[in-house]
Parts: C-alpha cells; sequence; structure tokens
C-alpha cells in the first residue's frame, strides 16, 4: 500500500468521482503558525490543520510538548475539517512532509484512507498546478474515527521506549548534533535515550523534498544499523518527526511504533537516564 500521492496522482484523484479531502498542516518549531502561509496560497479546496491545536491537545508537561489529542477531540476536528466516512484524505505541508505526517500518522490509525502529498505545496506549484488563497471553511462532515487500542494503533510509551532498545531497536530521528547531546534545546537535558541509535528522518528525504524510494529507505536503515525485520520504536524531539519516519518506513513495508512523547517527555521525567556522544551508549548521566 501507498501511504503518499504525487501531484500528478492527487490531480487525477481530485476529478475522479471518490471524494478528496485536503489538509494544509503548515507547522514547524520554529514557525508554528503556518495559517498566514495558509491564507496567502494554498491548494484549492484545502483546509488548514492546526498542528498544536487540532492534532495535539493541552497536557502538563511531563507528558511532553504535544501530547496526542483525545480521539474524541480529534473526530470533531476531522468533522470540522469537513471528513466523511470513505473520503481519501491528503496532507500536504511546505516543510517536506514532516508535518502532514503527524496527520497521516493520528488519522491512518484511526481507519482513515489518508495520504501525505510527496513533495508538499512546492510540488503542487512546481508542476504548474492551480492554488488560490483567503480562507475555506468546510462543511460539517460526519466520519466517525474507528476505534483502537494503542499497540494496535502503533503507539509506545515511556516504558516501551526504555525496553526498546533490548526488545528490539530504538530508533532516534533527531539531528545527529541533538541526539550527541551537544546541541542546546528547550529540554532540560541533552542526549539520547540509552541504547538507541540514530537515523535522521531527513536521511529519507531527496533533494527536492520527496521521499525517497522503498529500497532507498532500507539501504538508509541499513547503513544505520537496523534490522528491519525487529520491532522498532521511533521517537523524536517532540513527537513530529518521528512520525515521518514511520511514513517512510511504512512506505517501504516496515512497521514501527511512534513514541509521542518522545525527547521531550523523556527529558522531563525523573530518573530516566540521558545517554551523550556519537553512539548508543558512549556515557550515562542520571536524570
Amino acid at each position: 500500500m501507498t501511504h503518499v500521492v504525487d501531484a500528478q496522482g492527487l490531480r487525477a484523484a481530485l476529478a475522479a468521482e471518490q471524494p478528496v479531502r485536503l489538509l494544509d498542516v503548515r507547522w514547524r518549531l520554529d514557525q508554528p503558525e503556518g495559517r498566514p502561509a495558509y491564507l496567502a496560497a494554498h491548494l484549492p479546496g484545502a483546509v488548514y490543520v492546526d498542528l498544536e491545536r487540532e492534532l495535539s491537545r493541552v497536557g502538563h508537561p511531563e507528558d511532553g510538548r504535544f501530547p496526542l489529542p483525545d480521539p474524541d477531540a480529534l473526530e470533531r476536528a476531522a468533522r470540522g475539517w469537513g471528513l466523511n466516512d470513505g473520503d481519501l484524505v491528503v496532507a500536504y505541508d511546505d516543510n517536506d512532509g514532516v508535518a502532514a505526517s503527524r496527520a497521516w500518522w493520528l488519522l491512518r490509525r484511526h481507519g482513515i484512507d489518508v495520504r501525505v502529498l510527496d513533495g508538499g505545496i512546492r510540488a503542487w506549484v512546481g508542476q504548474g498546478l492551480p492554488i488560490e488563497s483567503g480562507d475555506r471553511v468546510a462543511p460539517a462532515g460526519t466520519v466517525r474515527l474507528r476505534d483502537t487500542d494503542a499497540t494496535a494503533a502503533g503507539i509506545a510509551t515511556i516504558d516501551d521506549a526504555a525496553r526498546a532498545p533490548v526488545d528490539g531497536i530504538l530508533i532516534d530521528v533527531r539531528a545527529p548534533d541533538h541526539y550527541r547531546g551537544s546541541a542546546a534545546g528547550t529540554d532540560p537535558a541533552a542526549g539520547h535515550i540509552p541504547g538507541a541509535v540514530n537515523v535522521p528522518t531527513v536521511s529519507y528525504i531527496d533533494r527536492e523534498g520527496r521521499l525517497r524510494g522503498p529500497d532507498e529507505i532500507r539501504a538508509v536503515l541499513q547503513a544505520g544499523g537496523v534490522d528491519p525485520t525487529r520491532e522498532i520504536v521511533l521517537y523524536c524531539s517532540v513527537g513530529i518527526a518521528s512520525t515521518h519516519s514511520a511514513l517512510a518506513l511504512a512506505q517501504a513495508g516496515i512497521d514501527a511504533r511512534v513514541y509521542p512523547g518522545s525527547w521531550s517527555q523523556w527529558s522531563r521525567t525523573y530518573g530516566r537516564p540521558v545517554a551523550v556522544g556519537p553512539t548508543p551508549g558512549d556515557a550515562f548521566r542520571g536524570w
């Protein structure tokens, strides 16, 4: 099953009979408010999705920066985006699919037929396809999100992440300087979860901002010392980029669970050890 669609594939889907709902999920850590960019230019018919308010919920600091939304709240948001049962949903952004992957991951685990637009709005515009400006409010939808338990939905808890290097493989998808603990961030500690290997999610993105092919994705994992037949848990800084890695692995036919709390939760949880350096367990310090 493919989890991405290119610009021409989306154009064809929009011309077909099945309803297609477009979600504009523009967000990034250094520019979290994507609505101004959406209002300036977006795919025709797309509605804006607020990642921090609709694809996350407000939680305590120890929950991590962007805890998962409650299922009922996510369903209300999805209906507000105009989703109905049977719709094909396509999410996109302007950040190589990283933010859109959060929508893909959340909706997919509730039974929605969802794709990520490969290359995002830049690929769409690069193909000379039309855009529109201004706001778009969709008629309320009636979609019902499928109930699913955490394990079946691909969610890993903080304890799952701690055990992952023993039970399988734990992958830290952040940039190497954050993994090593050499980059200062907003979290109370820098470093990585002991036993995690570092395979940055940008490794799966080509120069045009598109997802690499399945063989290339598998080659990236092999270069990182990852056995794709073992149980894989992914984490990042705040639970966003790890969903992009989950998308890449899914496109290569590899299942993986995501630890949503990620480093923002781990580093705020008393007693969790921190590893620093370029390998899974160079040096440890308590926290």
